[in-house]
């Protein structure tokens, strides 16, 4: 828990501050069309606590189609289970109009997870990969959407439903 929330707080204060300060040779335009942003989340409730670092870059080819790389931690924890996942995405924007996102993003997770039984701890690990396929309204840097894992199976011990909403930010 606490190094989950130092690493928030790395991920919050510095990645920012990298952002700002990618040297820009006058003659490339690559650093010029490069975008960060990810995702974060903390949830909680009766006994429960998740919470995801998602941080991520994406290069722009032109207005319409950008690309590129993402990493993700997560660790959820109950009265019943740990879950630690980790892994990386890659995630493929096709943008038909400015206010239109559309998105496949394939995703490797790693994932331990330690149940708590009546007949005592189960150990439980495994590589996990979906594809997720998906649109969103898009305004500015902020695009709020749904995606459909279409690796989806009942009981895969990570996702609950195959479809997801989601907020996405690039700055």
């Amino acid at each position: 828990m606490k190094s989950l929330c130092t690493l928030a707080l790395i991920f919050v204060t510095i990645l920012p501050g990298i952002a700002q300060d990618v040297p820009q040779d006058k003659g490339s335009t690559f650093w010029r069309n490069v975008r960060f942003g990810g995702g974060l989340n903390i949830s909680f409730g009766n006994g429960y606590f998740g919470g995801t670092i998602a941080p991520s870059a994406i290069y722009n080819f032109n207005p319409y189609f950008s690309m590129g790389p993402g990493l993700i931690f997560s660790y959820q924890s109950s009265d019943f289970f740990d879950t630690y996942l980790y892994g990386g995405s890659w995630i493929t924007l096709a943008n038909p109009i400015p206010q239109i996102q559309l998105s496949a993003e394939i995703e490797q997770l790693r994932v331990n997870q330690e149940l708590k039984l009546f007949t005592g701890t189960q150990s439980n690990d495994f590589w996990n990969t979906a594809l997720f396929l998906g649109g969103g309204y898009r305004t500015g840097p902020v695009t709020i959407g749904v995606r459909y894992n279409v690796l989806f199976k009942e009981n895969d011990g990570v996702y609950a439903e195959a479809w997801a909403p989601f907020v996405r930010v690039y700055f």
